[in-house]
């Protein structure tokens, strides 16, 4: 069976390292906000070529602090509408709504996957703060058109990178990082971290991920505990050096599946071959899925589907569910994804071509 992430293998190349950064961390006996963590964060700044980096204890973290270190500092109120893709994961929903703020969601544009900046203009009335820019499955979404859009309504623009780490900064306010195991740059555990170049934004998150204190048992807000793990940073510190070429590793297998894939039942995913996709995901479409998962199951490899149900139509959030985005629900009909991981072997990626071409 060809996996669909081979966690293990992806990981077992690291493992000295990884046990040299433990024997590291606990001679130190530094365990929170220690010196791996202020690498990272660092690096991982320097990386994505910002000022600040914040590590906090997930993706979904990452987001809600964000908004609510806006708030704080006045530039968001509560009730406030924040512009969210429909077709999302549910956690960039969840995050405007934590934050007590108003998600509004915008239909995708079908080739991409990610929010259409034509129709975001229709939904901007005068409660309209923000916009959350979700980069699905890996693939910037047009940052030209929505910065332009947030500079002409003064909007707030954050980007949900969970699934962009290495995509090209366009200028917004703010970005959120997860580092969860199956992402292009994982942790062994839950991990996040949020970018900016805006220092009061920064300065307020390092102090609402730590109970609201800049200083050890003093508060001067209402925060919360969500700090980067020194065992996650000192993990991440080894993985970091290796990502654009793990990347880069992606794009070749990403190319192989988009030239070698002929089949009229199967839709792939758009790329135009610049830097604006990183191959977290390869998604590709098809109106039989569960016929064509099966197939491929049968032929030993392994899928999974990112996402079987539109946010708008899950069961917590039944205030959306007769709401109707048709282009989302589509998508999350159609969609099924491919095995995509830097340590996939050539010989696997033209045994998984040959299975669609045969299907």
């Amino acid at each position: 069976m060809i996996k669909f992430l081979d966690l293990q293998k992806i990981n077992a190349q690291y493992q000295e390292q990884f046990q040299q950064k433990m024997k590291l961390v606990l001679d130190n006996g530094w365990f929170v906000l220690g010196d791996e963590v202020k690498m990272f964060e660092t690096d991982f700044a320097h990386y994505c070529g910002s000022k600040h980096c914040i590590g906090v204890g997930n993706g979904l973290d990452a987001l809600v602090l964000i908004f609510k270190a806006y708030i704080q500092m006045g530039v968001l109120q509560k009730g406030d509408e924040i512009i969210v893709p429909a077709n999302t994961y549910i956690a960039s929903i969840l995050a405007v709504l934590q934050a007590d703020l108003v998600p509004v969601l915008v239909e995708p544009e079908e080739a991409t996957f990610n929010i259409n900046p034509n129709l975001i203009a229709e939904k901007i009335t005068p409660k309209t703060k923000g916009i959350l820019v979700v980069h699905l499955y890996g693939q910037l979404a047009n940052m030209d058109a929505i910065m332009t859009i947030g500079n002409q309504h003064n909007l707030l623009i954050v980007e949900d990178a969970a699934q962009g780490h290495g995509l090209p900064f366009k200028g917004s306010h703010a970005r959120a990082f997860s580092f969860y195991p199956g992402k292009n740059l994982g942790a062994l555990g839950d991990a996040g971290a949020v970018v900016t170049n805006d220092e009061l934004l920064a300065k307020m998150i390092y102090s609402l991920r730590n109970y609201g204190s800049e200083r050890k048992y003093y508060n001067d807000f209402i925060g919360i505990n969500s700090r980067l793990d020194e065992i996650q940073a000192a993990f991440l510190n080894v993985k970091l050096p290796y990502l654009n070429t793990e990347n880069e590793r992606r794009k070749a297998i990403a190319k192989r599946y988009l030239n070698e894939i002929k089949n009229d039942k199967i839709v792939l995913p758009y790329w135009d071959l610049s830097d604006n996709h990183v191959f977290h995901l390869f998604v590709i479409r098809t109106q039989n899925r569960s016929e064509l998962q099966q197939f491929l199951t049968e032929n030993g490899i392994e899928t999974l589907i990112h996402y079987p149900v539109a946010p708008h139509q899950q069961k917590a959030l039944s205030h959306w569910n007769h709401l109707s985005f048709p282009i989302t629900e589509k998508i999350h009909q159609e969609v099924i994804s491919l095995p995509m991981s830097p340590i996939m072997t050539d010989d696997e990626v033209t045994i998984i071509i040959a299975a669609l071409n045969k299907y």
